[in-house]
């Protein structure tokens, strides 16, 4: 941990790596044009993020958004498997383009570029953190109005990177209803303000499991205490998803793209919300 107890608040003088560092943004590729870009977030992993994230994105995209997604979990990235989003990265020689799903999503992970899928990422934090730099740089991701950021869990390297390279517009942040999401969520939380990021709002993933028989929710993790903890960290409350087999059998078949539900239905018109303001 870097010592700021002589710290001049100049770090254009500073070799020190704290979190306290004014970001310096990294400018997207010459031909990328983005509007807003967003940070899908959690202060551990497990929760479910990614499916958020891809979910979220295939109903910004229904609503006619241009979307794109970067996987920016290095070592964990899931997202072109929800897909089935499959192929070679392409060159133009002087930037990447990123995959397109079939309703027309654009991607960049690092599953895309390794030969094997299931080869592991084996790599120290700062070629991951430049890794992740380099999706944004070198990508040309075209004419955007979302990219979604599938970010790696909890608040160390490589969140600290993108929250310090790129501009994001806002955060969401993803939890479960076990004992531990008012530490979790809070950690978050602290980041984003610590990085002067607004928190667009709290979604609470896996709350609850709805029978099929009857139709009753039943909270297998326990009663939900998101609602609260957002109040209490005075961010927006933007609602629960379920744990839904069939949604989890789309996306081992790579096909997310064809869920049929409106659980993101208030995340979009939230992010919609943040965006106009």
């Amino acid at each position: 941990m870097a010592d700021n107890t002589n710290c001049t608040h100049d770090c254009s003088t500073c070799g020190a790596d704290c979190s306290s560092r004014k970001p310096t943004f990294e400018a997207p590729h010459k031909d990328s044009h983005i509007k807003h870009v967003i940070g899908i977030v959690s202060g551990k992993g497990g929760v479910g993020k990614s499916i958020v994230t891809s979910m979220l994105a295939t109903a910004m995209r229904r609503k006619d958004h241009a979307v794109g997604i970067m996987d920016a979990d290095i070592t964990g990235p899931s997202i072109p498997k929800a897909f089935g989003a499959k192929g070679d990265i392409l060159s133009t020689g002087d930037g990447l383009l990123p995959l397109e799903t079939k309703t027309g999503i654009k991607m960049i992970s690092v599953n895309l570029l390794l030969e094997e899928e299931t080869r592991p990422v084996v790599w120290r934090g700062p070629v991951i953190a430049g890794t992740v730099k380099q999706f944004w740089t070198d990508v040309v991701w075209g004419d955007l109005e979302y990219l979604f950021i599938d970010m790696p869990p909890g608040t160390g390297d490589v969140p600290l990177t993108v929250f310090q390279s790129i501009k994001l517009d806002g955060i969401i942040i993803v939890t479960t209803p076990q004992d531990l999401v008012s530490m979790i969520v809070k950690k978050a939380v602290n980041m984003a303000a610590l990085m002067n990021i607004p928190v667009i709002g709290l979604v609470e993933n896996m709350s609850y499991v709805e029978c099929p028989d009857c139709g009753k929710h039943i909270n297998i993790f326990g009663e939900s205490k998101a609602e609260a903890v957002a109040e209490e960290c005075e961010i927006p409350f933007l609602g629960r998803l379920p744990i839904d087999p069939k949604l989890a059998a789309l996306c081992d078949k790579g096909i997310i793209e064809l869920m049929e539900n409106d659980y993101m239905d208030p995340v979009c018109g939230a992010v919609e919300d943040f965006c106009k303001e």
